[in-house]
């Protein structure tokens, strides 16, 4: 992927974010999606080698769409400035909304890479059942926080959004009450992109993803404990 020719364009596009503009750069934007799906693809099979359960992953419908949704917020801004997919089992289009870890990715403007794990903003439904795993599988979640390749690589969960009064129904003496506050179950990084080094992408990002996975396999887990 000319990730520099991609760079240039979110940059450019960030300046102008209008219809007029964007429409004129069309032929530009479809030749960039249509790489970034390859690298997509890509990396779903380099997932797939240590988590086969993404191996069936569609890389079309992994993929975000660049047009941004104006019905919430003051910025009526149309388009995103990055580029980015969700890497999620069985085709689900919106992790978000079915609930289930994804892996992630972003491509910025200001050459920047972002990429995580886990779930964001689960729904109501799914976030109980996360808290509620929490408590009957307290030594697995400690095991997991401290796993050395998800520290060494993202550090702690996200804080974003955390309550400040344990949810209802939860102890506050609860041994992970901090993280039982918590609205989502995320881990971030955010590193350079190496413009000068395409082909260090994929193998990069899979080996930066990889070390999440403890806190995948233990969020897929609550799923089956919930239901048990």
């Amino acid at each position: 992927m000319h990730l520099y020719d991609l760079t240039q364009f979110l940059a450019a596009l960030s300046d102008n974010n209008n219809r007029p503009w964007f429409v004129m750069n069309k032929p530009r934007y479809d030749i960039l999606r249509a790489e970034f799906l390859d690298v997509v693809t890509e990396l779903i099979a380099e997932l797939a080698r240590f988590d086969p359960l993404v191996t069936h992953c569609n890389p079309k419908k992994a993929l975000f769409r660049i047009n941004r949704d104006l019905r919430f917020g003051h910025d009526k801004s149309p388009y995103k400035t990055h580029f980015s997919a969700a890497i999620v089992p069985n085709d689900l289009r919106r992790p978000s909304e079915a609930g289930g870890p994804a892996y992630y990715l972003q491509i910025e403007g200001g050459g920047k890479l972002r990429f995580g794990a886990g779930e964001y903003t689960p729904p109501p439904k799914r976030l109980r059942a996360i808290r509620n795993h929490m408590v009957i599988d307290a030594a697995g979640f400690s095991t997991v926080l401290k796993n050395n390749k998800l520290v060494r690589t993202f550090g702690q969960l996200q804080q974003e959004s955390k309550l400040l009064r344990p949810p209802k129904g939860f102890d506050a003496l609860a041994e992970h009450i901090e993280s039982i506050k918590l609205r989502s179950f995320f881990v971030w990084c955010e590193v350079d992109l190496a413009l000068n080094d395409p082909d260090r992408l994929v193998p990069d990002l899979a080996s930066g993803l990889k070390d999440a996975y403890a806190l995948v396999h233990w969020l897929r887990a609550s799923a089956v404990s919930n239901m048990e």
